[in-house]
């Protein structure tokens, strides 16, 4: 069924395109290119068989074909549901008996063994384990033996390959030159050399093995890397009149090519030369030789020769050719190179193209290594084998080409070519990517009826589209199954879920997550730290600060977001409940953040201080935390720096002092922030003596600059101190420092509050004298007062009567006269708003400025807070509530959004 509907599919794929391009595509511009994009796909792939590397490397295909992908597939969406269970359980399940086999197997190696396989253990079986592979009724024969260990060394382990060869050799089994060849081999692959030689070592006081026994010997040093040895045994042999067979003569002859012994590997071909034994298996070998020393052109002489001989070819030898030009990066050569021999049987091609498709596919050429798979396959009805499918089904994945995806798996299926577990999972991927969520879940629900074991890859496609989906239960439960069965999430995986769990607030399965990822010893401590932040943002302290004890424990460093938030919740539970506790809890994860390397904030710093000077005896407890800073090695100024800033701002301004003290004493000199912190710490406490002689203090050991004066005059400001700051600011100006910008505007408000509006007109002439523009501070400061009373109006007219009429300053007067109601404006509002602009820049406060104006009505107002919000003045509460006073009609607001 599937077949037909595909086959349908296949004959009117370009409607499918049209479809998609009427329901899917936006513009004609896009539908256009699509066309175009399939066009030159389809003709490319019935091309004439040229093989030039233009027609192999062509760009990549347009971008508008794989914006369609996933929608494409979804349309396909019925086929893919049903159909896919259905092919998967058809898969051939001739593995049966080796999962029974290596199920006991692996009953019979405890886990210290499994760790140390790299020695050679006691392979016998346990008494329980011999019997039940008896029961099994074995029919041990070279062959069957040969398909346990090569199935044993692909999905099992080595270990209990050489427990199987230990035990069949027991049972009465001779082993043959190829099962020793085959053990060797894999002990080989897996470089556990020692084991191989220790192996070979016990073989030679064994009695058992009788037949060929230096062959064996040879073959296994060969194999074993030490063809020094595995010669001189070779030497014992002749000597004694003895000779390789053809299959130890072969499996020398690769070992010493394998080890680069070139030397060797000629005097051991003409040796199988003369005996006759000279077949396929001889020219692989030396085609690899040829390769391996990258005598490229003695390597295409000795194929051609064998070819016009008319040798027996196992079809391996172009391949090896082929993918050694690759590995050189001589593409163009090798896919010449196919080309002349294009006329070869496919029995011999086959292993070149295969081996072709793969380096292509490896080197980053996928549109190249997908037009020669099918030119090929509709030329020559070449078909690749399920490993070349499923790395072209895997590349495409990763560059989300899922409609060419589709169609390789649809190929697959209609070729009757067996899925493999990679198919499976690829094919899950698939699924999610096409956004089948649901599909993909049911498939792997699904999975012990036809064997699907997810893969790391498959696991975090569906973990991470569950919660990409808002399924986050579903992906908490795959994810705690894939642990179950001993996967171990990637970091991003784990750090997915974790933030849907963190963002939905699910506690419950964040503490059981955290449990089973702790057991077994992973990922990073930056997804626990995740977990961290979010149990303190739900108050769950306790648990949070324990989770972090863990990770300590664990060797694992707490990021500084988690600190932050353990930190702020202690101190929001000591303020709430004021235990004292949370209070030394803050002060000590505070001292452990920067032994960690991650350095606070001085809001933070002051936030602790504030906290730990809010216990009982603060002063003991801000001891407390100045030793654990202290400990165990100096502070930096600025530590002490943060100090002296939380001090003052916890309103410990002696705490603050004995710091700056405690510098002096461990021979640190504070620097100038050091002396402008405690400077403001008096003055924020209104210790305004001691402020002062401490600046008259500061005169003596260092010069008295800007920053200084400005800490001074701001912080006598705040403490309602107008005269003593104007004085300063007098003394400034005496010394040639020009005062801040903020000095001004602080005094100058504060003037205002207390009604000196001789003084504050007197500062903004001296402002304006020193080439400054009056701010938008100054001059929304002047607009309220003028709102209040008309005395600031009367004042500046007094004193600024003499200025020039057509003077910023005149435009100002007026500004003022407006808001207080002694001049009168007729003009419309936006004329108002021109004034301003030209007096100083307008901001959030002026508008609430002029919509508190008495004159202002109703239609003037909304026309006025439309032009607000298309300047970009994001309106605040204040604004809201001046509107909502002055104009109280329901739902007046909402006809201006």
């Amino acid at each position: 069924m599937l077949s037909l509907k595909v086959k349908h599919l296949a004959k009117t794929r370009a409607n499918y395109y049209c479809l998609s391009q009427s329901q899917l595509l936006c513009s004609s511009s896009s539908s256009s290119t699509l066309c175009n994009s399939y066009a030159t796909s389809s003709s490319s792939g019935c091309g004439s068989g040229s093989f030039g590397t233009t027609t192999w490397l062509p760009t990549r295909p347009s971008t508008a074909i794989s914006d369609l992908n996933t929608d494409l597939i979804r349309l396909r969406k019925d086929i893919m549901a049903v159909h896919l269970k259905e092919w998967f359980k058809s898969r051939h399940n001739d593995d049966v008996l080796m999962k029974q086999i290596f199920k006991i197997l692996r009953s019979s190696i405890n886990q210290d063994q499994d760790h140390h396989h790299h020695h050679l253990v006691d392979t016998k079986l346990s008494p329980s384990d011999d019997l039940s592979l008896s029961k099994l009724g074995l029919r041990l024969t070279e062959k069957f033996v040969l398909e346990v260990l090569r199935y044993g060394h692909r999905k099992e382990s080595v270990l209990s390959c050489i427990k199987f060869f230990d035990w069949a050799g027991e049972s009465g089994f001779r082993h043959t030159r190829a099962t020793y060849n085959c053990l060797f081999n894999i002990l080989s692959k897996e470089k556990l050399m020692s084991s191989l030689l220790a192996f070979l070592e016990r073989l030679k006081y064994r009695n058992t093995h009788k037949v060929r026994f230096h062959d064996t010997l040879v073959m296994g040093y060969a194999v074993a890397g030490r063809p020094e040895t595995a010669l001189q045994e070779f030497g014992k042999m002749r000597f004694q009149g003895l000779d390789l067979d053809s299959f130890g003569y072969h499996v020398v002859l690769n070992a010493l090519v394998e080890q680069n012994r070139f030397d060797a590997v000629e005097v051991i071909a003409k040796q199988i030369s003369l005996r006759g034994f000279e077949n396929e298996i001889t020219f692989c070998v030396m085609m690899k030789s040829f390769c391996n020393q990258k005598l490229f052109d003695e390597a295409e002489a000795y194929f051609r020769e064998l070819v016009r001989d008319e040798k027996p070819l196992s079809g391996h030898e172009l391949g090896l050719l082929v993918h050694a030009l690759c590995k050189s990066n001589k593409f163009e050569r090798a896919g010449n190179l196919i080309e002349e021999f294009q006329d070869l049987s496919m029995a011999v091609l086959e292993n070149a193209y295969g081996v072709w498709i793969l380096d292509l596919v490896k080197a980053g050429k996928l549109d190249g290594a997908l037009e020669f798979f099918k030119t090929k396959k509709s030329l020559d009805g070449y078909l690749p084998d399920v490993f070349r499918y499923n790395t072209l089904i895997c590349r495409l994945l990763r560059e989300n080409r899922l409609m060419e995806v589709y169609d390789l798996l649809t190929e697959m299926k209609e070729g009757q070519i067996s899925p493999d577990k990679i198919t499976m999972n690829a094919a899950l991927c698939l699924l999610c990517k096409a956004g089948m969520v649901d599909v993909a879940l049911d498939l792997y629900n699904s999975r012990s009826e036809f064997g699907l074991s997810p893969n790391s890859m498959a696991y975090n496609y569906l973990i991470n589209t569950l919660c990409g989906y808002g399924s986050t239960d579903e992906a908490y439960h795959v994810l705690k199954n894939s642990i179950d069965q001993g996967y171990c999430p990637g970091r991003k995986t784990f750090s997915i879920i974790a933030d849907a769990l963190c963002r939905e607030g699910n506690l419950d399965r964040m503490e059981e997550l955290v449990s089973v990822a702790l057991e077994r010893n992973f990922p990073g401590g930056s997804v626990f730290s995740k977990f961290i932040s979010a149990f303190c943002r739900a108050m769950r302290l306790e648990y949070g600060h324990k989770l972090h004890r863990e990770l300590n424990r664990r060797n694992k460093v707490t990021t500084k977001n988690a600190y932050f938030n353990l930190i702020k919740g202690f101190i929001v539970e000591m303020q709430k409940k004021g235990r004292s506790f949370n209070g030394e809890n803050a002060a000590t994860l505070l001292s452990e953040m920067q032994k960690k390397g991650h350095m606070p904030t001085r809001k933070l710093f002051r936030s602790v201080i504030e906290c730990v000077c809010g216990m009982e005896n603060p002063e003991k407890q801000f001891q407390n935390l100045l030793e654990m800073q202290l400990s165990p090695e100096p502070i930096d100024c600025y530590i002490y720096n943060f100090l002296i800033d939380g001090a003052g701002h916890a309103q410990k301004p002696d705490l603050a002092k004995h710091v700056f003290d405690l510098m002096w004493s461990k021979g640190i000199k504070p620097n100038l922030c050091s002396d402008i912190l405690l400077l403001q710490s008096y003055l924020r406490n209104n210790r305004i003596f001691d402020a002062l002689n401490f600046f008259n203090d500061l005169r003596k050991r260092r010069k008295i600059g800007r920053k200084l004066y400005n800490s001074l005059i701001t912080g006598l400001c705040k403490a309602n101190r107008a005269d003593i700051a104007l004085e300063f600011m007098r003394e400034m100006k005496e010394n040639n420092i020009v005062p801040s910008i903020e000095c001004y505007e602080i005094l100058i408000q504060l003037l205002c509050s207390n009604k000196r509006y001789d003084t504050a007109v007197n500062l903004i002439i001296d402002f304006e004298k020193e080439g400054r523009q009056v701010t938008s501070f100054i001059g929304n400061i002047l607009l309220l007062h003028s709102l209040k009373s008309q005395e600031l109006y009367k004042t500046w007219f007094r004193l600024r009567e003499a200025q020039d009429e057509t003077s910023g300053s005149s435009m100002l007067g007026m500004l003022i006269g407006a808001f207080c109601g002694r001049v009168t404006v007729n003009e419309h509002v936006a004329k108002l708003e021109e004034v301003i602009e030209k007096c100083f820049p307008l901001d959030v406060y002026t508008y609430n400025m002029l919509f508190r104006r008495r004159s202002i009505d109703r239609e003037h107002a909304i026309e006025l807070y439309k032009r607000m919000r298309r300047k970009g003045y994001e309106p605040n509460q204040w604004t809201i509530d001046i509107l909502q006073t002055r104009f109280p009609s329901c739902g007046w607001l909402d006809e201006v959004h």
